[in-house]
């Protein structure tokens, strides 16, 4: 508890203990990415890709939760490096849909079998019921925290 008491328990709040679980899984995975040259955006703008060609930088940006900018930066690294290829010109408006390449392709199974097996690490202490239990309870945080957001 804070020192005055009016504050935030940190060891009871919920909000602090999934930012605490957050932190701990992007380390875990970053651990994992490292030796494959690769961050946690740079993982998750490949598995967009791959699960949504054709995505633009402002879609990828919100699905990998970074900025437009560090998507453009990011996107024209994978363009150099030939894991992704945009075209020239927008075919509408300003638009630049994005696709991985075959090498993309390849580094993205090496990074999801290593993304994998953290996530195996880190629910390998619930049976399944729980584990379904706690992906029904976080989508409905989710929902209702957007829900909030959009009547706002």
């Amino acid at each position: 508890m804070s020192q005055n008491g009016a504050g935030v328990d940190l060891d009871k709040s919920l909000g602090y203990l999934l930012k605490e679980a957050s932190s701990a899984l992007r380390a875990a995975m970053e651990e994992v990415l490292r030796p494959l040259g690769m961050s946690v955006t740079h993982y998750s703008c490949l598995e967009l890709l791959a699960q949504r060609p054709g995505l633009s930088n402002s879609e990828l940006a919100r699905g990998a939760f970074v900025t437009r900018q560090s998507m453009n930066v990011l996107l024209q690294t994978l363009e150099r490096e030939g894991y992704v290829t945009r075209p020239e010109q927008a075919p509408v408006g300003k638009v630049l849909p994005a696709r991985l390449t075959a090498s993309g392709r390849r580094s993205l199974g090496k990074a999801t079998a290593a993304v994998r097996s953290v996530e195996v690490r880190m629910l390998a202490g619930l049976t399944e019921a729980e584990q379904a239990g706690a992906f029904r309870i976080l989508q409905s945080m989710v929902r209702s925290l957007r829900d909030a957001d959009d009547g706002a």
